[in-house]
């Protein structure tokens, strides 16, 4: 899925949720200095700005399909080498990265396998793989209040809790299938605190994602409704989100 929104658009969406949690997958990558490292689906450049930090501008590349988020990434991070295209068909030569990571973007691939396939092919032997997927089947995303309003509302609306990845012990499977080896499992938590149910709102009315995407083709009359029971589904304001997401490592070679 390729989400060709304005940027400040993601970034109110799910930019809250996915700067606190590039810290912590960066984490899990375990960095040394004089690495390269590849964003893979970087969007405006949330995770790859945590690489830069840690590794320097010239050790740091990312790839994105969407033509917005890469003018974007490209305008916050000058001297990195960003470039647009997908996952599937990564835009670099085999074994140049020490690492390859996919924050919040393997359940978007068209072919899961295939992608994280390409980002083995571009990470040298004895390099990592990682990605990181919202825990959308166990209701631990953060937009799990906002689908949980949907399904009372419409069961038969499409979700995210499909999406691969998304549920426990499917990143494992997907690299053991990829060829990647010791392959460790964790959970990466967030927590984000809304001020007023505005605040929480008005960032679903922008059209982004499968819950933006959801929202904007509703008429006048069931979006309030959706609105309405939103509202009655949430603590009262000020409340917090806490965001669980699956996060995988694997080794190539």
């Amino acid at each position: 899925m390729s989400f060709v929104v304005a940027p400040d658009a993601y970034e109110r969406y799910m930019g809250r949720y996915s700067e606190p949690l590039a810290g912590g997958f960066a984490d899990s990558l375990r960095l040394r200095a004089g690495q390269r490292a590849l964003d893979v689906g970087c969007g405006p450049g949330v995770l790859t700005a945590v690489l830069v930090e840690r590794l320097g501008a010239g050790a740091v590349a990312a790839v994105d399909p969407s033509e917005p988020f890469v003018a974007a990434a490209r305008s916050r991070l000058p001297g990195v080498d960003i470039r647009q295209g997908v996952a599937e068909h990564l835009p670099f030569e085999d074994d140049g990265f020490d690492v390859a990571a996919a924050q919040l973007v393997v359940h978007f691939m068209a072919d899961a396998g295939a992608g994280l396939t390409e980002m083995a092919r571009v990470t040298r032997s004895g390099g990592v793989v990682a990605a990181c997927v919202w825990d959308h089947a166990g209701d631990r995303g953060p937009l799990s209040p906002l689908w949980r309003a949907v399904y009372d509302l419409d069961p038969d609306a499409p979700g995210e809790s499909d999406r691969p990845g998304s549920r426990e012990g499917e990143l494992a499977e997907l690299f053991a299938a990829a060829g990647l080896r010791d392959i460790r499992s964790s959970e990466l938590h967030v927590t984000v605190a809304y001020p007023t149910f505005d605040d929480w709102w008005d960032p679903m009315m922008l059209g982004v994602g499968p819950g933006g995407t959801y929202i904007a083709e509703l008429d006048v009359e069931r979006r309030a409704a959706l609105r309405a029971h939103c509202a009655e589904l949430l603590p009262p304001a000020p409340f917090e989100i806490r965001a669980v997401a699956w996060s995988a490592v694997g080794v190539v070679g």
